[in-house]
């Protein structure tokens, strides 16, 4: 903007100034052409006339010794016309000298020249530009008096110069203080803009926000004060919005983690009762038993899912994890060994480095993210899917991946897989439900698994990205040598 505006200014003045230059060349060879029209009538046919009683008149080359220069200008020609031909012609110089050489388109253009009493402009060839005046004799012929325009022409060279050198500098010195001037008027609106880059730099998805002081330039009586006010109500409401909603999201959260606490007791309390009902030693109806198997796995899905938004709560709230060095190798050992006791009929993959690959980090928590991702492979795809665990450290962090030769997940809700109770029945092409004696798996059955594993990664500064199609499902999970310092005193 700064540019175009000082482009623009620069613009219009060269405009301006080559509107006034040319204004005044034209008025300034009007103004010298009145004067030798002035000159040309006060200096009337007295020159030439004096060619009349010239030795050789009738010979216009011969030496004009009698012509009387006396009072006229150097330059001055005159000419005498009989009968439409020029008999004499004679030019003021500054020795004696006078004879001008006229060529035959010379003397047609002499003795084209009208009697009107009006200047006229002529092109001779040995003299130049001139402006010449014809007038009636005494002996009935035409007497010619001229002025050159040479003056005229030099003036004119001379103004075009000068307007050159004084309009150069001066659009010159215009530029440099234009842009000088368009930029300090436009500091209020940089500072809109480093204002709005600040905001911009924010992480605005979650937590709370502390936007950056407003823009101190508010003056209404100005475009850019207007800018800078709208924006300050702008951001006061953004700063608003984002208030109310970070206070509703800790009230959430704090909800979920109460609730999640309160529920812990109740449902261990039913869940005992039933295992104590089941060891009643007296005889129970078949109806009555299933019932009360019923009870207990279901106590102890609804013990998982609590234990689950318990933890999920206490990660959003900033909680700090262990930080400890982590045999990752071993955990994957050991989930694997988990899944393929749990689901015999699938084939379990191994890719590990030659290396035991050891991160920083809690160790229970990287368990979760293991368990739950071959739980998800395990539980959402048919027996007989291959699935292929594999684990990496690639430059700075560690790569974990699993992957499965399934129907894959649908690209319609591939975006909302990480989302907390995203429903594991929508979420594979072979939907296969879960069998009730494979206990209460982490997250299992009520969209808190892959919650979780982001939740937990997120918690060491990692990602996990998911990328699927027929055939060919990989959930990827990166993870940081050095996961970041979180606030707090106590580990999850």
């Amino acid at each position: 903007m700064r540019a175009r505006l000082t482009c623009g200014l620069v613009v219009l003045l060269a405009l301006s100034c080559a509107a006034v230059g040319i204004a005044a060349v034209v008025a300034l060879r009007s103004f010298l052409g009145e004067r030798l029209d002035q000159q040309l009538s006060e200096a009337g046919g007295a020159f030439p006339a004096s060619l009349e009683h010239a030795h050789g008149a009738g010979e216009p080359d011969a030496d004009n010794v009698h012509v009387d220069t006396r009072r006229q200008a150097r330059g001055t020609f005159g000419a005498r016309l009989l009968k439409g031909r020029v008999t004499a012609a004679a030019v003021v110089r500054a020795g004696t000298d006078t004879t001008v050489r006229l060529t035959p388109d010379d003397r047609t253009a002499l003795a084209a020249v009208p009697v009107d009493g009006h200047c006229h402009r002529v092109d001779l060839s040995s003299l130049g530009d001139y402006q010449v005046k014809a007038v009636a004799g005494d002996d009935g012929d035409v007497l010619i008096t001229g002025l050159p325009r040479q003056g005229i022409e030099d003036a004119e060279t001379r103004l075009i110069a000068v307007e050159a050198a004084v309009f150069g500098g001066a659009l010159v010195v215009a530029g440099a203080a234009g842009a000088f001037w368009v930029r300090w008027s436009l500091r209020p609106l940089r500072r809109v803009a480093a204002t709005a880059a600040s905001v911009t730099a924010l992480p605005l998805d979650s937590g709370e926000v502390a936007l950056p002081d407003r823009v101190p330039d508010t003056d209404p009586g100005t475009e850019v004060g207007q800018v800078g006010a709208a924006f300050n109500r702008m951001l006061g409401h953004v700063e608003g919005a984002l208030t109310t909603r970070h206070a509703s999201e800790e009230r959430l959260r704090r909800f979920a983690a109460d609730a999640s606490h309160e529920l812990r007791t109740p449902v261990a309390a039913i869940r005992g009762h039933a295992e104590l009902a089941q060891r009643h030693p007296g005889p129970v109806p078949p109806g009555v038993t299933r019932a009360l198997d019923r009870i207990a796995a279901e106590s102890a899905r609804m013990g998982g899912m609590v234990d689950d938004l318990l933890l999920l709560a206490r990660l959003d709230a900033g909680r700090p994890l262990a930080r400890e060095p982590v045999d990752l190798t071993r955990l994957v050992l050991d989930a694997v060994d988990d899944a393929r006791a749990a689901g015999p009929g699938h084939r379990w993959l191994l890719d590990l480095p030659a290396e035991p690959v050891t991160v920083t980090g809690d160790a229970a928590r990287l368990q979760q993210i293991t368990g739950n991702l071959l739980t998800n492979a395990r539980v959402h795809t048919r027996e007989g899917t291959r699935v292929t665990v594999r684990l990496r450290h690639d430059g700075a962090a560690t790569v974990l991946t699993v992957a499965d030769n399934g129907g894959g997940v649908p690209p319609a809700i591939q975006r909302t897989v990480f989302e907390r109770f995203a429903r594991a029945d929508h979420h594979r092409a072979d939907d296969r439900r879960a069998d009730p004696a494979a206990g209460p798996a982490a997250g299992h059955g009520a969209g808190l698994g892959l919650a979780i594993v982001t939740a937990v990664a997120a918690a060491h500064g990692g990602t996990v990205t998911l990328t699927s199609e027929p055939g060919d499902t990989s959930f990827t999970v990166t993870l940081p040598d050095a996961p970041p310092e979180r606030p707090g005193a106590s580990a999850v």
